[in-house]
């Protein structure tokens, strides 16, 4: 091996320390998921092809989320049928500017139907949050789902991410 490629490992430049986690570090995910009032919701159609569409969403807690979603649509046909889902939730004003350095989170998980005579706690946290909803919620073809977080994929700006499960959500004491 040639002088000019081999390398004396006493002057290899010194990794940095490890960043503290990102959820013992901040609130950063439970914020986001408080706050997002839109996001991208993944489903699968019936030839099991990836189905995205744009979704209203409210927080019952940060690992139980609320949708309102009508009956007519293609992601609540792909639901009822096949109920695992991810949402993409993109920290309020991270959508200015660049949105590849702003904070988002993808939420892996699964949506079930609430029934119309037992959704009284799911319709009052979405109406809270959505108040123009209102006006469609009583419709017939609306229902409320539940959306209960596996896990929370979170990107906090350029090389900050982090897989957080349900549990680690829910624990982060901050």
């Amino acid at each position: 091996m040639s002088a000019s490629l081999s390398r004396d490992s006493s002057s290899a430049p010194s990794l940095p320390n490890r960043r503290p986690s990102i959820v013992s570090s901040s609130s950063r995910p439970r914020q986001i998921i408080e706050t997002a009032r839109v996001g991208s919701l993944g489903t699968l159609d019936e030839a099991g092809n990836p189905f995205v569409s744009l979704v209203t969403v409210a927080a019952l807690e940060p690992t139980r989320l609320i949708l309102l979603l009508s009956g007519l649509a293609q992601h609540t046909k792909n639901l009822d049928r096949a109920p695992n889902c991810s949402l993409l939730l993109v920290e309020p004003g991270g959508e200015q500017g660049n949105p590849l350095a702003g904070a988002r989170l993808t939420i892996s998980g699964s949506a079930k139907r609430l029934a119309r005579d037992g959704d009284e706690i799911a319709r009052a946290c979405f109406l809270a949050a959505h108040r123009s909803a209102a006006a469609y919620a009583e419709f017939e073809d609306f229902s409320f789902f539940q959306l209960d977080v596996d896990q929370i994929h979170l990107v906090a700006g350029f090389g900050r991410i982090e897989t957080i499960s349900a549990s680690q959500l829910t624990s982060s004491n901050d």
